[in-house]
């Protein structure tokens, strides 16, 4: 028969044996398998090839798969839903943008997700920029001219997005703002159908993304006003920012970054934002960013958290300002 005191031995070094075997889980290293990377849009789209240009950069530094999962609809809310249900364990981590985890806030009348409350902000990937532009064929030489003619004729030109809450849409809300022009926005299904109906004379102006257009500046069938930054972009050096163009503090980026879902440990997301800025310095990266018209971001977590509610304030203020319908 044990004796009690041996039969406490046994209790507690079973005890210690368990909290052992605890720790070890709990300060096991990230990532020992694949990371699911959820892209709310459709493959082939700047999201898409800008996150698998980055993504195959972490997989090789963490020395783990990465696997890019796209998940279009609803205005990318069906995909931020499903990093927002996801495990909290660092396997599976989201592209959040300035619709999914800004506009959306302010755009629609309920979400599936609450970004403060379910999402974890992990490290701003990037910026891209839009071009304001018109068809070749147009009067219209420069933003100057078009705030003119907008002036002379109110509510008669027109500039299409494709879709409600879209930086194309926004960017135009903005530069009405800041303005005071009157203007009719149509909006689109896609972005080459407007830009189709732009080139064709259908519309007057746009704002779209810098490499979407760029092609379309350098075959003459687009003339570029200005570009959204507050500077002039490496891949349209010929062509001025609005702000340096006469509408002072114009700025419109269409970010994008990494998000997990809210209990992520403090662990997994330190090192995600070292391998994430440590991958935005390397050329390769910076020069594929370039190619598509995208600029590394970089920072602290901390740092893209500040971000993201500047820029829901931001357009949360134009959304009201514009009078836009919100959205079921």
């Amino acid at each position: 028969m044990l004796s009690q005191p041996f039969k406490r031995a046994c209790a507690l070094g079973i005890i210690i044996s368990c909290a052992l075997v605890g720790n070890t889980h709990a300060t096991e290293k990230w990532p020992q398998k694949s990371v699911s990377f959820i892209v709310p849009s459709a493959a082939g789209g700047s999201p898409d090839v800008l996150s698998r240009l980055i993504m195959n950069d972490l997989a090789q530094s963490l020395d783990a798969s990465f696997i890019v999962e796209n998940r279009p609809g609803a205005a990318g809310n069906i995909g931020i839903l499903q990093v927002k249900k996801a495990r909290p364990d660092g396997y599976t981590l989201g592209y959040g943008n300035i619709n999914t985890l800004a506009v959306n806030n302010s755009l629609f009348n309920s979400l599936p997700y609450d970004v403060d409350k379910d999402l974890r902000p992990v490290a701003h990937l990037f910026n891209i920029y839009n071009v304001l532009v018109v068809s070749a064929e147009s009067p219209i030489t420069s933003v100057k001219d078009l705030i003119q003619a907008a002036k002379s004729d109110p509510g008669q030109l027109s500039y299409g997005a494709a879709g409600v809450g879209t930086t194309g849409h926004m960017g135009g809300e903005l530069f009405k703002h800041m303005t005071d022009i009157d203007v009719l926005y149509v909006p689109y299904n896609s972005g080459p159908a407007a830009l189709q109906d732009l080139v064709g004379g259908r519309l007057d102006f746009m704002f779209s993304n810098s490499s979407e257009v760029a092609p379309l500046i350098a075959s003459g069938r687009l003339r570029a006003l200005g570009v959204s930054s507050k500077k002039r972009l490496d891949l349209l050096p010929d062509v001025p920012s609005l702000d340096e163009a006469g509408v002072t503090g114009y700025e419109t980026i269409a970010w994008g970054g990494m998000v997990a879902p809210k209990q992520t440990p403090d662990s997994v997301i330190d090192t995600l934002n070292q391998a994430v800025n440590n991958t935005l310095k390397k050329p390769k990266v910076i020069e594929g960013l370039a190619a598509l018209g995208a600029e590394p971001a970089g920072g602290s977590a901390a740092d893209f958290q500040q971000f993201i509610q500047v820029e829901t304030d931001k357009w949360a203020e134009i959304i009201a300002s514009a009078g836009i319908e919100k959205l079921d």
